[in-house]
């Protein structure tokens, strides 16, 4: 699918730690991409990196804070990039009440760091931030956002992560303006095998069903776009290769929208039968009822489209966890899931 443009490039990964990271650096080296990631240690215990071997599949893995100017540029400086992608975040939005200034410091200031360490590097060529879906400022009519609306958000993580798009505005428009192309990526709501982040819908379910306790659901009717980590990444990689800047979204197929209890119930019933669930009786902040992503732009200047709807993404997710717990090698899992994806 990709790999003619990304074979032996030199691709500087932050948040390669990560599950969306971890992820990416290994379909990147299944492409023989030479990557150099950047990011603390894994924040889990299982993390898919370690699962996965992830030190090994880098050409050199760097564990530093994007906050450190001075390490990024250090790192940078060695290696040399032709490609830069920035996924080192902050990524959730209940941790973002409870340390604001931490999520914007990593968020924001992370963020211009990274860029601030590319700038004048004379093998880059293209440059990709992955912000989030929550980035939009949203009235909760359950309209379909495009990527000319209106950025804001309620909590420090939406906000966060819409200021860290006026920093990348403001860096393409002084410092990469004609020889690099600077982009953003915004999806969310990402689901798949190898996540046990706290406060997140699949890994919570995975550790209630598991251990056999209660699942705490806020908001059960809540309308998200979930997809599969592939389906937002391929998008990534397709925006990555087009060379062009700007704003994307990549979002499932409208007619995959689902609740959150939608995607529990069939999580759990392929995943060791139905959880205990209950709704959280603690104040919880508030979020809109519905998210939503519009792709045209996306299908129209790059041809994409996701490939896997809501059936068999949370299929694919189930059977993960599944078979890992079975005893499966999970980096077997990963090289077998991108595989079949590229087909």
């Amino acid at each position: 699918m990709f790999a003619p443009f990304f074979a032996g490039k030199r691709v500087f990964l932050t948040g390669h730690t990560g599950f969306k990271g971890s992820w990416l650096l290994a379909w990147l080296h299944s492409m023989k991409a030479q990557v150099c990631g950047f990011a603390l240690p894994p924040a889990t215990k299982p993390a898919l990196f370690d699962l996965i071997g992830g030190s090994k599949l880098c050409a050199r893995h760097v564990v530093g804070d994007i906050r450190d100017l001075d390490a990024l540029r250090g790192a940078i400086a060695e290696f040399q990039p032709e490609i830069a992608i920035h996924m080192a975040a902050q990524a959730l939005v209940l941790p973002s009440y409870e340390d604001p200034a931490a999520t914007f410091e990593t968020n924001v200031t992370g963020t211009a760091n990274v860029l601030d360490a590319l700038r004048g590097v004379k093998s880059l060529t293209r440059i990709l931030v992955v912000t989030s879906d929550k980035v939009y400022a949203n009235d909760g009519s359950g309209r379909a956002f495009v990527e000319s609306d209106r950025l804001g958000g309620h909590d420090p993580y939406s906000a966060s992560k819409a200021a860290a798009e006026i920093v990348v505005e403001s860096f393409r428009a002084s410092f990469f303006k004609n020889d690099v192309a600077l982009a953003v990526g915004r999806a969310g709501n990402v689901i798949g095998g190898g996540d046990w982040a706290a406060h997140r819908i699949v890994p919570d379910a995975v550790r209630a069903l598991t251990e056999n306790k209660p699942l705490v659901l806020r908001r059960p009717g809540a309308i998200r776009p979930w997809q599969h980590v592939l389906d937002p990444l391929s998008g990534y990689l397709a925006l990555i290769q087009s060379g062009k800047s700007g704003a994307y979204n990549f979002g499932p197929d409208p007619k995959n929208r689902r609740t959150v209890g939608e995607l529990i119930e069939r999580f759990a019933a392929l995943n060791g039968g139905k959880p205990n669930v209950t709704l959280e009786n603690a104040p919880v902040p508030d979020e809109a009822p519905y998210l939503l992503l519009s792709s045209e732009k996306a299908a129209h200047d790059l041809a994409w489209r996701p490939e896997m709807d809501f059936a068999r993404t949370v299929d694919a997710t189930a059977k993960w966890y599944a078979d890992w717990r079975a005893g499966a090698d999970p980096a077997a899992l990963v090289r077998a899931e991108i595989a079949a994806y590229v087909g």
